[in-house]
């Protein structure tokens, strides 16, 4: 039966593909990736008599086709995404196609740009009580336009842990937006480049010197902010403890310790 299999490979390294989406690519008989985008070593799971189409110039009406043929003669297709298909990676409109042309879809997640960054600087974004959201975003202004009520601005505001993707090109906009909607000047940024990659580059700055830093690196595209006071939180005295592993704590699997119990509900 015909299939497209949407494979999140990861922040573009292979050794961060799961073996699910590795044992999705070994049995497709076309495999679709992006050279732009997706580490050539991905594609050592394909088999060797695989068809392998590079999608990093084609339009989704170059990339069509290979679904059309996939629905006539019972074919395959994966079709390889960098990070995690269900963040900018067009993969709605994808699925509209096959469902109109009968194929069967499965998705497979993978590790986000977001999570890979704060995995190597070895960061938690949910601190207790100083950030408990993380917001996904990008600066308005690109080639797709955001919804009303959108913008970093108006997120900055909320003060939360931000990850900002596809706005290294204009780091000044960013800077401006991220300052003048609430961010001081001192927030702690944490940017990454080509994360995984042998030439990974990761640098710390402020929102305050966001700009200069960009810049000073050359960095415009494959580029990542992550924004917020909790990026710095960790080894802070003042910081408070997770409710989750404290002796306190109980739940299904584990009773609280009495003694903990009285401490944690007398800290409120």
């Amino acid at each position: 039966m015909s299939s497209v299999i949407f494979v999140g490979a990861g922040p573009r390294a292979a050794h961060l593909n799961t073996r699910r989406g590795a044992a999705a690519i070994a049995r497709a008989d076309i495999v679709v990736w992006a050279a732009s985008l997706v580490h050539p070593d991905v594609l050592q799971h394909a088999r060797p008599d695989a068809e392998v189409v590079d999608s990093s110039q084609l339009p989704m009406e170059g990339v069509l086709p290979l679904y059309e043929r996939a629905a006539r003669e019972g074919l395959v297709v994966a079709r390889i995404h960098s990070g995690d298909p269900a963040l900018w990676g067009a993969v709605g409109e994808q699925v509209t196609e096959c469902r109109r042309l009968g194929i069967d879809v499965e998705i497979i997640p993978g590790v986000s740009a977001f999570t890979a960054l704060a995995a190597a600087e070895q960061l938690e974004l949910t601190v207790p009580e100083v950030n408990q959201s993380v917001i996904l975003t990008r600066l308005e202004g690109g080639k797709t336009p955001m919804p009303d009520g959108e913008s970093v601005r108006a997120f900055a505001g909320h003060g939360s842990t931000m990850a900002i993707f596809l706005s290294a090109a204009r780091s000044k906009q960013l800077q401006d937006e991220l300052l003048v909607g609430g961010y001081p000047p001192d927030t702690p940024v944490v940017v990454g480049y080509q994360i995984t990659w042998p030439d990974e580059l990761i640098v710390r700055c402020t929102v305050g010197t966001l700009e200069e830093t960009t810049k000073a690196h050359r960095l415009w595209k494959h580029t990542l902010f992550l924004v917020g006071r909790g990026l710095a939180a960790h080894g802070d005295a003042h910081t408070t403890r997770s409710h989750l592993y404290h002796p306190g704590h109980f739940h299904g699997f584990r009773r609280a310790d009495r003694a903990a119990r009285r401490e944690l509900k007398g800290s409120g």
